[in-house]
């Protein structure tokens, strides 16, 4: 088995696309979880990036720790980035990381001028522990003790898992204090659910979980719904046209049914839910399972293995369904596609819609080995317009001396028209994060110590307000 790296980051925002990471960690470990290295790093926050409140409160981050750690943002990506590299042909694990770890660290390098899927290229592959912790707790119930909600569903927040666990985080909420625990975590299902851990260990890489989705007659796999995971028995059915994921059937429905239906009527089915045809991110380490699992479960327990497997053959076996089935999910993609080339798209958010170019991939190391006062110069070879605005935000974070006067200006007009802005923008405003302050008072007008907290970063926004009130 490959080696395993387990990480985290601490972010000022909960937006993957505007906000930054301020504090990462990473632990790597041997297939018998014995730690072999680490990384730890905290820095500031750049200049015209607006924090929440209330994320500086969850991770304990204060405005002196913004303006005064050592490392600048990009000082410490550049450290992440080497690191990770040296860690290649790793499994890269956090918690819930795919959902947010891994879109603010791919984010941050397309940013930052840097290929963003490091963790899951060049011979990396990628897990998220939450999803398989729900998996196993699924499974095997008693593997792992979870907290219950009020809705009577289990709880898998990591700083509540942990005690329950008697695993130590006495600092939730650190990057290192959670990557600590995610590990221990990662040992106890290991142990306590073998079956389950060796099953995520086949979808990690992104094509391999493809082709054992396809392969497999059916497979039990689950979803999480309203607090809890809910299994399901599915077979394969076609390849989605537009976004490339395995189209699978649920075999609690007869598919006899929908055969002989007419491309509309099959449309009006498809659209109903529950959805009959699931979609398996297969890239997101899908938890996929040997079918005698399902049939534990109600929908499943009444048909059993025999009558499933009939089903699936069925399914399998019907090219003329995949087709259509392919068709109408082909139709809808187009259309929604056209909705979303009528938005406005900003090159923080572009990542997925246009991949850089070779000549910029390649020129991306120079930019890094290059001299603050050279950087400028292989800024205008770049081609695509994004790299070049991104390359003049470094600087302007960076090395502020080192762009033109003009630019600098532009650059620092456009952050100002956007912070200052008291529309509801996608990103932070420092509008949104006084009125944040004064919700977040309210609600700990008991907690003197949230209340300093609280007012020193009321203080740090002002004087962000006040430098970018004025004229560059």
């Amino acid at each position: 088995m490959s080696n395993l790296v387990f990480y985290d980051f601490e972010t000022c925002s909960s937006n993957v696309s505007y906000g930054q990471i301020i504090q990462a960690a990473a632990v790597l470990v041997n297939d018998d979880f014995q730690e072999l290295d680490r990384y730890e790093g905290r820095c500031k926050l750049n200049p015209g990036i607006v924090p929440e409140a209330m994320a500086l409160l969850v991770n304990k981050t204060t405005p002196k720790m913004l303006k005064e750690t050592n490392l600048s943002h990009y000082q410490m990506i550049r450290q992440l980035v080497d690191k990770f590299k040296e860690w290649k042909n790793s499994i890269f694990i956090g918690y819930n990381s795919i959902n947010f770890d891994e879109e603010f660290l791919r984010r941050t390098l397309f940013k930052n001028l840097e290929y963003p899927y490091l963790t899951n290229t060049n011979g990396n592959e990628r897990g998220d522990l939450f999803s398989l912790a729900r998996a196993c707790h699924l499974y095997y119930p008693e593997c792992i003790k979870t907290p219950i909600s009020d809705k009577n569903n289990p709880v898998f927040k990591l700083e509540k898992l942990a005690p329950m666990n008697d695993i130590k985080h006495d600092e939730a909420h650190s990057a290192m204090g959670d990557v600590l625990a995610t590990v221990e975590i990662a040992k106890l299902l290991n142990k306590k659910a073998p079956n389950v851990w060796k099953a995520s260990l086949m979808t990690t890489n992104k094509d391999k979980s493809f082709q054992l989705i396809k392969e497999e007659q059916l497979f039990c796999t689950d979803f999480f719904y309203y607090g809890k995971s809910v299994p399901f028995v599915l077979t394969f059915v076609c390849q989605h046209p537009q976004w490339g994921y395995p189209m699978c059937f649920d075999l609690k429905a007869d598919p006899a049914y929908y055969f002989n239906l007419s491309r509309q009527e099959l449309k009006k089915e498809l659209d109903k839910k529950p959805k009959v045809i699931r979609t398996i991110k297969h890239k997101k380490h899908p938890i996929i399972m040997n079918p005698s699992y399902g049939i534990n479960f109600d929908n499943y327990k009444q048909l059993g293995l025999k009558k499933l497997k009939q089903r699936a053959k069925l399914v399998r076996e019907n090219k003329d369904f995949a087709k259509k089935v392919a068709s109408i999910l082909d139709d809808d993609a187009r259309e929604r596609q056209e909705l979303d080339s009528q938005l406005d798209i900003y090159p923080e958010e572009s990542i997925y819609k246009k991949f850089a170019l070779d000549h910029d991939n390649k020129l991306m190391p120079e930019f890094h080995k290059s001299d603050w006062k050279d950087k400028y110069t292989v800024i205008q070879k770049f081609k695509d317009s994004r790299m070049q605005y991104f390359g003049k935000k470094i600087l302007y974070e960076e090395s502020p001396q080192s762009l033109p006067k003009e630019e600098y200006d532009l650059v620092h007009k456009e952050i100002a028209s956007r912070i200052l802005s008291t529309n509801d923008e996608k990103w932070n405003t420092i509008p949104r994060t006084f009125a944040e302050i004064d919700t977040l008072r309210n609600k700990f007008k008991e907690d003197k110590e949230k209340l300093k907290a609280l007012q020193d970063i009321n203080l740090y926004i002002e004087e962000m307000e006040k430098f970018y009130q004025k004229p560059s």
